[in-house]
């Protein structure tokens, strides 16, 4: 019987750790991106000129991307606001798209691959100078 627990408790054990794995997608909003995939200035809130600005946003995964296009559906202050859209490459594990505001507010961006699946989502505010 001792035996029997044992075993047993060292499958949960298992069964535990190995069910907490996870992937690590992370989204960036930034006034760059390196050559090799990495936010420049990065910050959770910009300010733009009254007629607009634009900043990058960039995502990060743990894996290949397995697309041929993924798309960022966008939200501002809670309401739906566009859909964008950007060719990829199966192998990427990062990308960015440049992304145009003019209008202040919270903006919410949830980005899906081709399968529409979500990939990562995160949010910036945008104000004028």
């Amino acid at each position: 019987m001792r035996s029997f627990l044992q075993s047993f408790s060292f499958m949960i054990i298992l069964l535990v750790l190995f069910s907490g794995i996870n992937y690590s997608q992370d989204i960036y909003f930034c006034e760059g991106v390196d050559d090799d995939g990495y936010p420049e200035s990065e910050a959770s809130s910009f300010t733009i000129p009254d007629d607009g600005g634009y900043l990058y946003v960039l995502v990060r995964l743990d894996y290949e991307v397995d697309c041929k296009s993924v798309y960022f559906e966008v939200y501002r202050n809670g309401e739906y606001d566009n859909t964008i859209y950007l060719d990829t490459e199966r192998n990427w594990v990062w990308f960015w798209k440049e992304v145009s505001f003019y209008k202040r507010g919270t903006y919410k961006f949830y980005v899906y691959d081709c399968d529409d699946e979500l990939l990562t989502s995160g949010k910036v505010d945008i104000d004028y100078d």
